[in-house]
């Protein structure tokens, strides 16, 4: 694949979030030095092998030194390599010499030779991980599968996949000529081929594994002996350097020369892994069944129990004799018999091997068929909820395993074989997919149709070019409309006049010039803006500019802020707005004379003429009722019902607090702390305390009226931590206590809320309230809930009601909250259904969070939930925020995306905003826009500091603007199209049925995949899958997003966990939405100091049962223990050489004495400090129950729930767009 930007180069992943990797914690600040370092090379693995003869390493990619064809720079030349076939120990015969001949503006393609009868053997694949070198090798069967090299290609070239009948790759990106057409035979294709291993993303947390655990667990300690950490330093405010003369601007504007000559691929480490999973055919919106000859096969056979050879295996294995049923894949429409394929000329010489590196797993060959073992039972209980279906059901079969078919299941072998579709096919529901039948075809069939993994375009591989390409130099922002490196990769950005991607990430930054052209591509128009972000240590916080009594300078009719953007003219005295064109009159005060190229002298002095982001003090116009604002207020309320008392939460919150409140959040780490704190305590009544420094013994105050909330008590509640330091403690030292014998268990709710939006109300001033709630809240009072769990809805179209609230009331609640600045923060502790699609109407609603601890032991849990609430109240955040989005002429912000309040079109509301929180807007286009003068954005958020400052803060953006398509394909970002693509559907199913969200995805990726293909790529057989090169894995992810609990839920998945999770989606930043869909898994074999394993794709077969991995999802840690893993290594790991005495309910690793162990913990702590919530650590032994959660990550198998693998969905996808194109 070629591409017109560098390959980009990443360091593990983002820059730290503010959090638990401080001094002060102990525990959690491991001193690992870079939670950026680089990824380690790969592990010592086999040595490489000879290149088959006849084949060059030169083949399909251009070289470094060699210039791209500047033609087909946008796509990927991703063909499906060939299928693999069962491994033998035979030497490989060299398939029949094919002529290749290469075109290089892409006019001409060769097709793939046309199998014959002869071709009946299965192709053999080399050992995982064994590039090819120099050297004579035989292969065997239609096409010989390889790992692939980088080298110096010709420009174009297409890669035949016999047994699939798909080929990938993509032509230059030239209009489709009258040439281009489909061939009726030829089969759904796949996509790019991309191989080798790299880190996977983010996925979701889970709840403790039961309600009470196996084992004791080890006694509580007391929750003061936890080290502190202080928060975040405060951003110094620096003063703005004069003269400061931006540096050469970082421009990516030579064309692409492609991967280095022939670095190989680095080794994958030595391990086996499980045999890859059949294409399971799954339903997905709108789909035609797959292409089945009148012969059609019964798919796999039943599943076998898992067979691993022993882990000491390496090198080739054993010849095997395998049924070629167990290889099943889509046949040919109405074809008897091995089909001939049109797909292109004949082939008339040996055809180049793609060029790309190309690693592969040890894919150990299929065991012998065994006896079908039950289904496994579904588990019960506090499961954690997961990202691709539900744990508590059987895995789908795997391919190479027999096993039963389970009901409701759709798959390969479900069923009797369905009748050859007729010639003009209907698009079918995408729960109708038929399910070929592997057994009744011929042999040698069907071992045709087995995919490569490795041939289709791998996260991991995009994610650790990017590292190495775009890691090493700085990202300079003054370049208009060039799109940063992806959210995986560690860099540094240098602010040079456009906002930096930790703050705006866009989804296409070149923007078409038209409407009509929008539409046509259907590529969302949309930016993701994190105001408040956190930056890394190496970047200098957004300069504070003041601009005296008057405020910030504005132009007179689009209220703009002054910025790079603005033009000045007429020597200095007017300034033309670069949004509206506006001319405006330059404030006296404000006037600086022009050098000889119309900037003003000062330019470099100014950061809100030279940056792209910085902050405006704002004036007493700016504050309601033009008054400076109050220092902010926390006040907590803690559930004091039965529930909450007996879990323990009561005791760890009161002696948390007695020492968090020295780290209340401050601008300046020498000063105090000026925001003040109240507490109330309440079951079905509430509790209110004076605390007044006066007073020897804290006073409660009971209201038990909670239908007509009042405030009790003015004086003495909202207190200054240090004036009142000894009443406070005395308090929350004797709370557990009086409610230690408590009966009550029912709670009251809205009456909380009400509570201290009147105590800020009677305060003035904003603030946040942190709620600490454990049952639906039944008592009789405003707000009262029933418990409305129907799991019979799920699936239905009533389903989407479960995720609207059960009534207005908590709706217009939030919007008081909002006008007042009262911030609600929600801590749910729940033993059972608590309705949190109700519940979190407020949080959200205000700019706050809820988090949720299923099943809460103080023993397992306690540690994930302090660090939560420790980095909950120390971030850094704005309180009373207001947002608005301009745009230059010819687009509009139409629609936002995030926790908020919105009482008109244009203005953002939020109580508070916190540096974890982003708003996602959508743009519009509502006229022509122009290429010479591209598009701006200004994000511009007013907010009150925590110190009482009134702020304006303002993020700037340019991008360019395009008239052809190719433009636009060439300058998108993935990652940040995915963010925005399932906040739209997490939102739809509010009122839309999830099968209905599903099918619209579906349809808008084939959609923007069909309009390149058919405008962007040069002609081509339509057997061929063509990707554009930015968006190569828009399939792979868009899958993780379809399959996610919210939108297709396993049947242990709880209503409260999909509405918890939806609203966790709606305000996370790109960076976490990546891992949330595809997790981060890494092999520990060997942690070498400083850098991380490279880490491998999220499948099943890329386990090896002597292996043990890290599995990352943004919400939780699993450690996986394979069943063979060496002595050596559980010793350093767990402190016990067996593996069956290693214990699954520890939640964090013993601290043992060896480089090992410090690097293990390290990189664990780490990747914590990352995340703005903190990961509990599971360890899931292999064959263990909780295996069925761990593999439920493992985002590119079939799910249990009904979601199709990665390889299936991208077959379904190129259905889809051939669909489209006919």
């Amino acid at each position: 694949m070629n591409v017109n930007q560098q390959t980009p180069m990443a360091s593990p992943y983002g820059p730290p979030q503010p959090g638990y990797g401080q001094p002060s914690y102990a525990p959690l600040g491991g001193g690992y030095p870079g939670p950026y370092g680089p990824y380690n090379g790969p592990a010592a693995a086999y040595q490489p092998g000879a290149p088959p003869q006849g084949y060059s390493p030169y083949a399909s990619f251009p070289s470094k030194a060699v210039a791209a064809n500047p033609v087909s720079d946008l796509s990927s030349p991703l063909d499906l390599g060939p299928a693999r076939g069962p491994l033998t120990s035979a030497p490989r015969p060299v398939s029949t010499p094919q002529a290749y001949s290469q075109y290089p503006q892409g006019d001409s393609q060769n097709g793939p030779p046309p199998m014959d009868h002869s071709m009946a053997q299965p192709a053999h694949r080399s050992p995982v991980s064994q590039p090819y070198s120099h050297g004579a090798m035989n292969l065997s069967g239609p096409h010989p599968s390889y790992s692939q090299q980088y080298g110096a290609p010709p420009p174009m070239q297409q890669v035949t996949n016999q047994m699939s009948g798909m080929q990938i790759g993509s032509g230059p990106p030239t209009s489709v000529g009258p040439g281009y057409a489909h061939h009726p035979s030829s089969q759904p294709p796949i996509s790019a081929a991309y191989s080798s291993a790299a880190p996977p993303s983010y996925t979701q947390a889970p709840p403790p594994l039961s309600a009470a655990p196996s084992q004791p667990p080890p006694p509580s300690e007391p929750a003061a002996s936890q080290p502190y950490y202080g928060g975040p330093p405060p951003p110094q405010q620096q003063p703005f350097p004069s003269a400061h003369h931006p540096s050469q601007p970082f421009v990516s504007s030579s064309p692409y020369l492609g991967p280095p000559s022939q670095p190989q691929a680095p080794p994958v480490s030595q391990q086996q892994s499980f045999p890859p999973g059949p294409p399971a055919q799954q339903p997905f919106p709108n789909s035609a069944p797959p292409p089945v000859s009148q012969a059609s096969y019964s798919g796999p056979p039943p599943l076998t129990q898992h067979s691993f050879p022993p882990s000491s295996q390496s090198g080739p294995f054993p010849p095997i004799s395998i049924s070629p049923s167990q290889y099943p894949g889509p046949q040919p429409q109405s074809q008897p018999g091995p089909p001939p394929f049109h797909s292109g000329p004949s082939p008339r010489g040996p055809i180049p091997p793609p060029s790309m590196s190309q690693q592969q797993a040890n894919h150990l060959p299929p065991g012998p068929m065994q006896q079908q073992q039950p289904p496994q039972p579904g588990m019960q209980g506090g499961y954690p909820t997961q990202q691709n279906g539900a744990f508590g059901q059987p895995r789908g079969p795997q391919p190479g395993y027999a096993g039963p078919h389970y009901p409701g299941q759709q798959n390969y072998g479900a069923g009797p074989a369905p009748a050859p579709a007729p010639p003009a096919q209907k698009r079918l529901d995408p729960d109708s997919i038929p399910s070929p039948q592997a057994s009744e075809l011929p042999a040698v069939q069907k071992s045709r149709h087995r995919i490569d993994p490795d041939a289709i375009p791998s996260p991991i591989q995009v994610i650790e070019d990017d590292r190495v390409n775009k890691s090493s130099e700085p990202f300079t922002t003054g370049v208009k409309g060039q799109a940063p490196p992806l959210v995986t990769t560690n860099f540094q950005v240098k602010d040079q006049g456009n906002a930096s991607p930790r703050f705006i990430r866009c989804t296409a930054y070149n923007m078409p010039c038209t409407a009509d052209m929008a539409k046509q591509s259907q590529v969302p128009l949309a930016a993701v803006i994190k105001p408040l972000a956190m930056l890394p240590p190496d970047e200098t916080p957004p300069y504070i500019v003041d601009h005296g009594d008057g405020g910030p300078i504005r132009c007179n009719r689009c209220k703009a802020y002054m910025c790079p953007y603005m033009q000045f003219i007429e020597g200095g005295r007017r300034f033309q707005c670069g949004f509206c064109s506006c001319v405006t009159e330059v404030p006296p005060h404000y006037f600086q004379h022009l050098d000889h190229t119309g900037k003003r002298v000062d330019c470099y002095d100014r950061p809100e003429l030279s940056q792209g982001s910085y902050e405006f003090v704002a004036t007493v116009d700016y504050c309601k009722n033009n008054k400076l604002p109050q220092p902010p207020s926390f006040i907590f309320f803690i559930d004091v019902s039965y529930n909450a008392v007996k879990s323990g939460m009561v005791n760890i919150v009161c002696q948390e607090l007695k020492t968090l409140l020295d780290y209340l959040p401050r601008e300046n780490p020498e000063a105090d702390s000026v925001v003040r704190v109240g507490f109330v305590t309440y079951n079905k009544v509430l509790h209110f305390y004076n605390v007044k420094s006066s007073l020897a013994q804290p006073q409660m105050m009971v209201v038990s009226d909670v239908s007509d909330m009042f405030l009790p008590l003015l004086d003495g509640f909202l207190v200054g931590v240090n004036d009142s330091r000894m009443v406070i403690e005395s308090l929350l030292d004797q709370i557990p206590e009086m409610f230690a014998d408590t009966r009550e268990t029912e709670t009251v709710f809205g009456p909380v809320i009400q509570a201290g939006l009147e105590a800020l109300k009677a305060a003035d001033c904003a603030g946040k309230l942190f709620v600490f709630h454990s049952t639906l809240p039944i008592a009789e009072a405003p707000g009262k809930l029933k418990n409305r769990e129907d799991k019979k809805l799920v699936g239905t179209d009533k389903e989407k009601s479960l995720f609207q609230p059960q009534s207005g009331f908590y709706s217009n609640l939030s919007k008081e909250c909002v006008a007042q600045g009262c911030c609600v923060d929600l801590f749910l502790f729940p033993n059972q259904y608590v309705d949190v699609a109700t519940l979190g109407v407020v949080p959200v609603s205000t700019g706050g969070s809820v988090y949720k601890y299923t099943y809460f032991q103080a023993e397992t849990d306690r540690e994930r939930f302090l660090n939560d609430l420790r980095r909950d109240v120390q971030k850094p955040m704005g309180f009373d925020a207001v947002m608005r989005v301009r745009t230059s002429t010819g687009i509009r912000a139409t629609d936002f995306f995030g926790s908020f309040f919105m009482s008109n079109t244009t203005d953002v509301e939020l109580a508070g905003l916190d540096c974890d929180k982003t708003v996602t807007v959508e743009f519009r286009h509502d006229d022509k826009l122009s290429e010479d003068t591209g598009a701006l954005m200004q994000c511009a958020v007013l907010y009150t500091s925590c110190s009482g400052q009134r702020r304006l803060r303002v993020h700037n953006m340019a991008v360019n603007c395009c008239s052809q398509l190719a433009d636009l394909y060439r300058n998108c970002e993935t990652d940040t199209i995915i963010n925005f693509f399932s906040k739209y559907a997490y939102r739809s199913i509010l009122n839309t049925p999830t099968k209905t969200v599903r099918d619209t995805m579906v349809n808008q990726c084939a959609q923007i995949l069909a309009c390149y293909r058919k405008n962007c790529a040069s002609p081509s057989s339509a057997g061929q899958l063509i990707l554009p090169e930015c968006m190569k894995l828009l399939p792979v992810y868009l899958n993780c997003v379809l399959k996610s609990d919210v939108l297709q839920p396993g049947a242990d998945i709880s209503l409260d966990d999909r509405a918890y999770l939806r609203q966790l989606l709606s305000c996370m930043d790109v960076s976490e939405s990546h891992i949330f869909f595809y997790p981060r898994l890494l092999p520990l074999v060997k942690l070498d100091g400083g850098s991380l394993p490279m880490a491998v794709r999220n499948s099943e077969e890329r386990l090896s049962k002597g292996g043990v991995y890290l599995l990352e999802t943004g919400l939780h840690l699993f450690l996986w223990v394979g069943a063979n893993a060496q002595q050596e290594l559980l010793s350093n790991i767990f402190g016990t050489p067996t593996f069956s005495q290693i214990d699954p309910n520890m939640t964090s690793l013993p601290e043992l004495d060896n480089p090992f162990s410090q690097r293990l913990r390290e990189i664990i702590d780490s990747f914590r400090s990352q995340r703005s919530r903190y990961m509990k650590l599971m360890v899931v032994k292999q064959e263990d129950k909780a295996e069925l959660i761990f593999k439920h990550f493992l985002c590119e198998d079939k799910s249990t729930s009904g979601g199709a693998s990665y390889v299936d969905f991208l077959c379904h996808m190129h259905k889809e767009i051939r669909q489209l194109l006919s």
